[in-house]
Formats: structure tokens, C-alpha cells, sequence
């Protein structure tokens, strides 16, 4: 087995393992593998491993590989700007990054040039750190209102990127925070809304992040070892 496979493996043990403390099944969890910087081949591995879903942080690298990597499911993980939405409308499978309505509405428009549903999560900075993305719990009514407007997107749910903390009650603390916000949304009847992801977890947190909730977990480096910058 190679070391990706290895990687692999002991991952998929650690969420089965998380999934049953919340009393859930592997199958439950949503496995994305985070590719920024890893190249297409290491990307065909992981595929040829039983990997289903990538996540990549930048628009110009899912371009970049996109003709060069098996067929696999998509996902855009980083901060999206408006004026590169198109470039990847027809590429993706789902959108996790979207922070304002603005985008919102670009991602509508762009799908609808195309003839597609895009699929979003809405990023939430529960932590309130200023480096990190997301608009602020306060903000979530508002997008989706918005949502209920727009054709061509659909809102599966909600994403979260938590700062690094030595603290492991208050990083367990902001995990089921944002899960009861998603829960209280679900409770709601909002038109073209389904809260069916709560992508949350990370290489460094994901176990954490699955007790307490998450269904889609997103892994790069407990994977595919460092990134390589050079």
C-alpha cells in the first residue's frame, strides 16, 4: 500500500471511530481531500484509493488540473472572488466559501449561463477571528433571504473554518456552536434551503469536528503529507 493509501486508511478509521461516538456510520461522513499544491498524480492516487471528493483553495488550480485528475467531484474550499466565479461555474460540484450575498448572486448568475444548480454552503466565522473568512452568525437570516430569491443556486448547508487553538474545550466549544445554528436553520422553512452539510474539520481537528456534528471533512495534509510551496 502506498503512503497515501496508508494515510487513507488510518483517516477512514478515525472518522468511523468519531461517526460512532455520534452515533453514525463512516458513510455518513463526507471524505474531501484538500489537493492545494499536491499535483494531479498524487491526486489520481488518492482517486485510485477510493477518494470520491476534492477540495481545492484557489480558482487557478482547479483550472490548472482539472483536464489532468480522473473524473472526481469537485468542491472550492478558499475565498472565491466575484470576478473569478466563472471560470469554475462549470467545474465544481459545490462551492463551500460563499461570505456575502454579492457572491451569491454572481453564483447564480453565472449558473444560469450555463444551465446549472450550483450547490453552496455558507461560510460562517463562529470563532470571530478577523483572519479568518465567513460572515458573523448575526449575518446568516440575511443570506438566506437572498437565497430564497435566486434560481440557480441551492443552499446545502453550512461551512466553517476554525483558528488554531491550544484549547481543546473551546475549540469543541465553537464546533457545536455553529451545529446548533445549523440545526435551529433546519427547524426553519426557507425555500431553497436544505441544511444537508455541515462542512467542518480539518487535518488537526476533524475527529473533534465529527463527534460534535460534521458530516463533510476536509483533509490535505494528514493525507497527502506537507505542501509544497517551492
Amino acid at each position: 500500500m502506498t503512503e497515501i493509501g496508508s494515510n487513507l486508511k488510518i483517516i477512514r478509521e478515525k472518522i468511523a471511530a468519531a461517526a460512532k461516538k455520534s452515533g453514525r456510520e463512516e458513510k455518513d461522513i463526507t471524505l474531501i481531500a484538500v489537493t492545494k499544491t499536491h499535483s494531479p498524480e498524487a491526486i489520481n492516487e488518492a482517486i485510485d484509493c477510493g477518494v470520491t471528493d476534492i477540495g481545492e483553495n484557489k480558482v487557478q488550480e482547479i483550472v490548472d488540473k482539472y483536464d489532468r485528475v480522473k473524473p472526481v467531484r469537485w468542491h472550492l474550499i478558499g475565498h472565491l472572488q466575484t470576478n473569478k466565479v466563472k471560470y469554475i461555474i462549470d467545474k465544481v460540484y459545490m462551492i463551500h466559501s460563499v461570505d456575502s450575498v454579492h457572491l451569491m448572486e454572481e453564483i447564480d448568475r453565472q449558473a444560469k449561463k450555463h444551465g446549472v444548480v450550483m450547490k453552496i454552503l455558507i461560510q460562517v466565522n463562529i470563532s470571530g477571528e478577523e483572519t479568518k473568512f465567513g460572515i458573523s452568525p448575526d449575518e446568516i437570516d440575511t443570506m438566506l433571504e437572498a437565497a430564497e430569491g435566486l434560481t440557480n443556486i441551492k443552499v446545502c448547508g453550512l461551512m466553517t473554518i476554525l483558528p488554531k487553538v491550544d484549547n481543546s474545550v473551546s475549540l469543541r466549544l465553537h464546533f457545536v456552536n455553529i451545529r446548533r445554528i445549523y440545526i435551529d436553520i433546519s427547524k426553519k422553512k426557507y425555500n431553497n434551503i436544505s441544511m444537508q452539510y455541515l462542512s467542518m474539520g480539518m487535518s488537526g481537528d476533524f475527529e473533534t469536528a465529527v463527534e460534535e456534528g460534521s458530516n463533510m471533512v476536509r483533509i490535505g495534509r494528514a493525507i497527502f503529507g506537507e505542501r509544497n510551496y517551492g
